[in-house]
């Protein structure tokens, strides 16, 4: 049984039939989650959940988009039994203001909230869960220079460049997901076999990034041996194999 590593099951998405969505994930192999925080309103859902189902986890986290929301008080959550890691957290300037100043004032307050949940990570000995996007130097330079292979994590949703897995000597692991099926995957592919086996995940990114051949509907755990198959494919490694080793590997990084 596989662990998706990374799903927004507390997504309003999910309010109507979320306990259908987790029996059609088990029954398709998936039996174990994590739920990323991407911020402070939405952590209540987060735990309500995972208090309910025992397969269920959660970690506490404020997403670079929502870095203006920022609440330390939310991570009182992180002594939670529940709670696997600290994040998603992390850089992204895919979407900055346009105006140069602006733009300058919101990277330097993702850098503060993203240093902010390193510092809690290591402090708490929790895993980071990192969200990179178009910020690759940026982030690894933070990464490495808060020694923040103290504790390890995931690049969620890992963006195939090449010069971040120099991470998986940092106690980083890569998160793939549906991308991987996508006909303009090209690079994620090429990189794929150069991820370390013992540094791999899988992961939905649900409700978003829905695999081939379901692309265009709500993605959910259930459509994450999509993602294995097309990895087996990939590296020529029998779909067995990766997700016993993929379950090793999410157990030594989250403890489940």
């Amino acid at each position: 049984m596989l662990v998706d590593t990374h799903c927004h099951l507390d997504d309003g998405r999910y309010f109507e039939d979320l306990d259908e969505a987790i029996v059609r994930s088990v029954a398709s192999g998936v039996d174990r989650f994590v739920i990323p925080g991407a911020g402070p309103k939405d952590l209540s859902r987060a735990v309500e959940i995972c208090e309910k189902y025992e397969n269920a986890y959660f970690a506490v986290g404020v997403h670079p988009y929502h870095a203006n929301e920022f609440d330390e008080k939310a991570f009182e959550f992180v002594s939670h039994p529940k709670c696997v890691a600290v994040g998603e957290c992390g850089l992204d300037y895919f979407r900055l203001p346009e105006d140069e100043g602006e733009k300058e004032a919101e990277k330097k307050l993702q850098k503060e909230i993203f240093a902010t949940q390193i510092e809690i990570a290591k402090k708490t000995q929790k895993p980071l869960i990192v969200h990179i996007r178009d910020a690759s130097e940026d982030s690894k330079k933070m990464l490495i220079d808060m020694d923040s292979g103290k504790v390890g994590g995931v690049l969620h949703c890992y963006n195939a460049d090449h010069n971040l897995l120099e991470l998986a000597k940092h106690g980083f692991y890569f998160g793939v997901g549906g991308v991987l099926t996508f006909s303009n995957a090209r690079k994620l592919v090429e990189v794929l076999p150069q991820i370390p086996l013992d540094r791999l995940l899988f992961e939905t990114d649900a409700p978003y990034l829905t695999p081939m051949p379901h692309r265009g509907k709500r993605n959910e755990p259930a459509y994450m041996p999509l993602v294995v198959k097309k990895s087996s494919e990939i590296l020529g490694v029998s779909e067995d194999e990766l997700i016993k080793i993929s379950n090793e590997n999410a157990k030594r990084l989250f403890g489940i």
